[in-house]
This record gives structure tokens, sequence and C-alpha cells, in this order.
């Protein structure tokens, strides 16, 4: 008679008189090592690169093509032509003008909210003292409120001071839109450091201030980059208060500017020379981003692993 053969199993191993069971095998999974898990990787970085840059890409090739071509869906604009960039210098839109105004305020409102902001920041992570954490909730939450529902009674404002055309009318606005986010971001820097670094300066004879200075600054620097890098971006690329609050055309931001472009006889909407505008007005933004990404990337990342 015969007998079913079962499947045999690895013998145990003896270690010190004591049996031990053999470790189960190991099953392959797909992690990033692997090369189907390279594969997956690359695979999704390449389609997050192409959705960021494609909106991009096109407006380039919108921005060089004929005016006769303007509605044509070539990936390869042919022939290409610089026309419309020649077009949005021209003397009648001012565009020259609006670049140097978005750069005076935008350079402005990131100067003076570094200032206030790393002081109060500073305060905030330092000293003690009641409802502390809800005044910080508070600030934050002043940054949520829309644009469009403060315009009313910033026009009132400004009309009634005579702020109305003039830099700090764009200025003040932004800074008080920039600030929360700065003093947020901040905050937690400060919060991460030790203080036994500021003890060991005083006691090095360095006044408060001094120590603050010399020494929490220069530890803080990847995060007051990074959000000197954030304020300069969202006032040059702020649209609806400079719209309201300006008039005169001489002061108009680059953004504002843009959108008042008129074709050649007034009523049609020149695409090409607001494509070829809005090309100008986003490269100062992506060499400054490509220039300092380290100094970004550290000053996000920063603080998030103690």
């Amino acid at each position: 008679m015969t007998t079913a053969s079962t499947p045999q199993s690895a013998p145990a191993s003896v270690e010190g008189g004591v049996a031990t069971k053999p470790a189960p095998a190991k099953t392959r999974s797909v992690t990033a090592g692997t090369p189907i898990g390279r594969f997956f990787t690359y695979v999704g970085v390449a389609v997050i690169v192409i959705y960021c840059l494609a909106p991009f890409y096109w407006m380039i090739v919108s921005s060089l093509r004929r005016s006769t071509d303007t509605f044509s869906n070539d990936a390869i604009p042919s022939p290409a032509s610089t026309q419309n960039y020649q077009d949005a210098f021209a003397s009648g839109n001012g565009f020259a003008r609006a670049l140097l105004n978005s750069l005076i305020v935008a350079g402005t409102t990131t100067i003076l909210v570094l200032i206030v902001g790393t002081l109060t920041a500073y305060a905030l992570a330092r000293l003690e003292f009641r409802f502390k954490n809800l005044a910080l909730g508070i600030i934050i939450t002043t940054s949520m409120f829309p644009v469009i529902t403060l315009l009313v009674p910033l026009l009132q404002l400004f009309t009634d001071i005579k702020w109305i055309d003039t830099y700090q009318a764009m200025i003040v606005p932004s800074m008080s839109f920039a600030l929360p986010l700065a003093v947020w971001i901040l905050t937690t820097f400060f919060q991460q450091m030790p203080y036994e670094l500021e003890e060991a300066a005083q006691i090095d004879g360095c006044t408060p201030a001094q120590a603050f200075r010399k020494v929490i600054l220069p530890l803080a620097a990847p995060g007051v980059f990074t959000t000197a890098i954030v304020v300069f971006i969202a006032s040059w690329n702020e649209f609806m208060i400079a719209l309201a609050v300006i008039n005169d055309a001489s002061l108009k931001t680059a953004p504002v500017i843009t959108s008042q472009f008129t074709g050649q006889f007034g009523r049609d909407t020149p695409f090409g020379t607001i494509m070829a505008a809005g090309v100008l007005v986003t490269i100062p933004l992506v060499v400054m981003v490509l220039l300092f990404q380290r100094r970004i990337v550290a000053g996000l990342t920063a603080g998030g692993v103690k």
C-alpha cells in the first residue's frame, strides 16, 4: 500500500540544545531600490514634471507664433517669430515701466515683511505669556480672508487718506497678507533652536540683541531665505489690489498692464503679446527658484525632524 507523500519541511536547527525553526522564505516586494520600483518612480516624477511645465511650455510656444497662427495647435511654432515680444515692449503699452513697478512693490514688501516678521516670530518663539498659541492662531487666520471682501474698505480708506495712485497703496495690503505666513514659518524655525545657544553667547559677553543678530539669525537663514522667496513671489504676482487702487498707468504693475493690453484696433485681444508678457513676468521667478533651490528646499524641510 502506498502512502501519500507530504512536502518535507526544512529541518530545524539546534542551537545550544534548543531546536529553532528556520526563518520563513522572504517574499520580494516592489520597492524604490528594485528596477520595477525605480521605473515607477521615474514615471511618476515625469508625469508630475510634465503636468507642471506643460502650461508654461504652451505659453512660450504661443508667444512665438505669428499673429496669423494664433489659434494653431502645433506643438512647435513654425515659423517662430519674436514680434510678440517686440509688441509687448511697445511704447504705448508701458510694460517696461510696469516691470520696474512690480520690482519696487515686491522688493519693498519683502524687506518690510522680513523685518517685522522676524522680530515678531522671535518674540512669539522665546517669550512666554498667556494665550500665546491663540495669538499665533489669530495671526494666521487674518490671512484667510478673501482679497475681494477687503477691496471696498481699502478703497474707502485709501481715498480718505489720499493713498490712491501711490506705491504704499499696493505695499501695505500686500504686507497684511504676507506677514501672517512669514510669522508662522519663522516662529517654527526659532522654536526649534535651543535657548542654550543664546545663553552661551551672553556668557561670552554678547547682549541679547547681539546674540540674536550673531547667533540666531545665521542659523535661521534657511527659513528667512525661504520666507523671502515666498513673499516676493506672492507680491510679484499680486493683481487684485493693484488693479483696484491704481489708475495712473505709470504706476501699474506688470500683471495689471498685461491684462490691459489692446490689439491693433483697440478691441481685439492680442493673445500672442499677452503670452509674451506672461513669459517675461514668469522668467525672473523661475530663474530665482533655480538659482536658490537648495536653500529653498533646506528652508522648507528644516524643523521637520528633530
